[in-house]
């Protein structure tokens, strides 16, 4: 069994000290093999919130594989954002932008969909689009096949539309066909699961909300998602189909934060069924 944590939008900065150290007591709880980060790690990009980011991924215990978000990318500092938009994610992140996580079970592809002359809004070009399918391609059907961006290829509310990933309609046929899974996104602070119609096969596109910061939105507390593959039928309660290996199964878990409790718990469980060939 694999085990994927997806937190994005810790916009760090603006953390909750309590919330942090929920989040931190569950990933100890949950061991994930790998810890997902979909953008917007900082709130403006400045070099102490880098550090207090970097303090905070040294705590949750397992690989972690990230992505740039808008606020990544230092907004009050011109001359950094065009000369050297990245420099400062790089000292903690790495300078690649579109890692690539393989195991037996788990391929994560990051795409970097920011853009230094863009305020928020991002985009996806052909060129990634065809980086990502042809990895996609090449996996295993053990695999599961995950693709990590900032902004959301799919939305569920119109008021939303707006800050679609440009390009999404494009990536998601063509990562359809080559064999997505999962679609992991942030920027909106909103979490759902949802598989786009239309596309050549299933995929499903599933957003976190923000994960530690105060900047929630009314109806959201803070949220993130544990994404299950492979694990044994009927563990958590939860019936799940079968997936690509004998016995597998995915599940999507979204975890909230609970202030009364000062912990986060899980309120809700999706199963999915990826499929196979």
């Amino acid at each position: 069994m694999s085990v994927l944590l997806h937190i994005a939008d810790t916009h760090f900065g603006t953390e909750q000290r309590p919330v942090v150290e929920a989040l931190v007591a569950l990933a100890a709880r949950q061991r994930p093999d790998l810890v997902v980060l979909a953008g917007d790690v900082t709130q403006r990009a400045r070099p102490a919130q880098f550090r207090a980011a970097k303090a905070f991924v040294e705590r949750l215990g397992a690989p972690v594989l990230a992505v740039p978000g808008n606020h990544d990318i230092a907004l009050f500092d011109p001359w950094a954002r065009l000369a050297r938009p990245y420099a400062r994610w790089a000292e903690v992140f790495g300078a690649d932008l579109e890692p690539v996580h393989a195991s037996a079970e788990l391929l994560v592809v990051g795409v970097n969909t920011t853009r230094a002359w863009r305020h928020k809004h991002g985009e996806v070009s052909a060129a990634q689009i065809d980086r990502v399918a042809g990895l996609l391609a090449a996996a295993s059907p053990r695999q599961l096949r995950v693709v990590v961006v900032h902004q959301p290829a799919a939305v569920i509310r119109s008021r939303d539309r707006a800050n679609l990933l440009r390009g999404h309609q494009a990536a998601l046929q063509a990562w359809s066909v080559a064999g997505a899974d999962l679609v992991l996104g942030g920027h909106i602070h909103l979490p759902y699961t949802l598989a786009p119609q239309g596309l050549a096969r299933r995929l499903w596109v599933l957003q976190a909300g923000t994960a530690i910061s105060s900047r929630t939105r009314a109806e959201v507390p803070n949220s993130v998602n544990i994404v299950r593959w492979n694990e044994p039928s009927g563990a958590h309660d939860t019936p799940a189909p079968q997936g690509s290996a004998a016995g597998g199964s995915c599940l999507v878990e979204q975890w909230d934060f609970v202030r009364d409790e000062r912990r986060f718990v899980r309120r809700a469980v999706t199963p999915v069924q990826p499929e196979r060939s």
